[in-house]
């Protein structure tokens, strides 16, 4: 069978290539074509862009370079239909894959969903064009199954990949697990727009506790040099790449991005601030139209406040100076914590295990065959 897969960030290079993965075991004669990253690659499948040329963050900045969106968007066409699939997996990038998801149900094609867009947070009206369009939709949030629900849409819940991740990656480095080394790990995204926003805030925290080291994962799509100018005023401070779980493994605290990166972060039970700050104009906006009580998955998928959220001009030194002491010395606040992060690892596993679940949909829906 041939399988054609879109991801367009870094998390869904990860997961793509745990699904990509999952497929070879499911079906031996697979032909995996992809978007995604060197994740994917690694795993098998033929990559055709790169994801690092796809991210575009924000109103102003998705505007910007629109004519680079629009030719990705004709390219990719084009090469779908060259290369003929029995099936279309779509991973997250919504404002990517919605669009193709409309074209290609016009070409007669099966098409997968496989983590949706969060349009349970803002523009819900995107679930008529999923329903239209879309033949299955895997979800990875507990909650997106009744959300879809309610929209009289049948949504698998196949488990957060997340944890499986992150139990292998315990399970192949015992010795490192839980080895806390004095590091504060800071994760300020993958996107060149809010690693500049971003980063000299959360760093110009090190100053204040320099009995820490301070380490920036560095993202593996930005030139490592890119990070040079950001780092050289201070003594305290390094960086790593592509050893982000290296890093949150010894970590005993952090200070992470909104994103995926925020529920890694917990899942390693590392204490966390979530930061954000974006584009002015397009987070006025943002504002305006998202839905949502946190912007942090972990407060999410809890539905309380597990973890500090600094967002926009709440970022700002002082506020992450307090709340890191906080972190790092408040012994009941670490307790709580805890508690709390175990109990959304154990909601996170009831769905099992995702990547081989999300395999085994696809590959029904192909097949028309039953998988046990």
């Amino acid at each position: 069978m041939k399988y054609y897969l879109i991801a367009g960030e870094a998390s869904g290079d990860l997961h793509g290539s745990n699904l990509v993965k999952e497929l070879y075991k499911l079906d031996l004669s697979a032909d995996i074509r992809c978007w995604g990253g060197d994740k994917m690659q690694a795993a098998g499948a033929t990559l055709v862009k790169h994801y690092r040329d796809l991210a575009f963050m924000g109103f102003t900045e998705v505007i910007k370079n629109l004519p680079t969106i629009l030719k990705n968007i004709s390219f990719c066409k084009k090469d779908i239909l060259a290369y003929k699939p029995d099936v279309l997996v779509l991973i997250d990038y919504p404002g990517f894959n919605l669009r193709i998801a409309k074209w290609a149900r016009e070409q007669g094609l099966k098409i997968v969903y496989y983590i949706s867009p969060q349009i349970w947070a803002w523009k819900e009206n995107r679930v008529h064009a999923i329903k239209k369009n879309v033949d299955k939709m895997l979800v990875i949030l507990p909650f997106e199954k009744d959300f879809y629900k309610k929209w009289n849409f049948d949504a698998e819940y196949v488990g957060h990949p997340l944890v499986e991740v992150i139990e292998d990656f315990e399970r192949d480095h015992p010795a490192m697990t839980h080895n806390k080394t004095a590091t504060i790990a800071l994760l300020p995204g993958s996107r060149q727009q809010e690693i500049n926003i971003k980063l000299p805030i959360m760093l110009s925290v090190a100053k204040h506790f320099p009995q820490y080291q301070f380490v920036v994962a560095k993202a593996p799509g930005l030139p490592p040099e890119f990070y040079d100018r950001f780092l050289a005023p201070y003594k305290n401070v390094g960086a790593v790449l592509n050893q982000t779980y290296e890093l949150l493994s010894g970590a005993n605290a952090a200070l992470v991005t909104s994103g995926t990166a925020t529920l890694e972060t917990a899942l390693f039970a590392v204490p966390e601030i979530i930061c954000y700050k974006g584009n002015a104009i397009s987070y006025q906006i943002a504002k305006r139209l998202i839905k949502i009580k946190y912007i942090g998955l972990v407060n999410l998928i809890m539905d309380k406040p597990v973890v500090k959220e600094l967002i926009q001009d709440e970022l700002t030194e002082v506020h992450l100076v307090k709340e890191l002491r906080l972190l790092l010395e408040d012994e009941h606040r670490k307790k709580t914590l805890a508690k709390d992060y175990a109990d959304l690892k154990t909601l996170l596993k009831s769905g099992g295990h995702a990547s081989a679940n999300a395999a085994r949909s696809v590959y029904q829906l192909v097949t028309n065959a039953s998988v046990i």
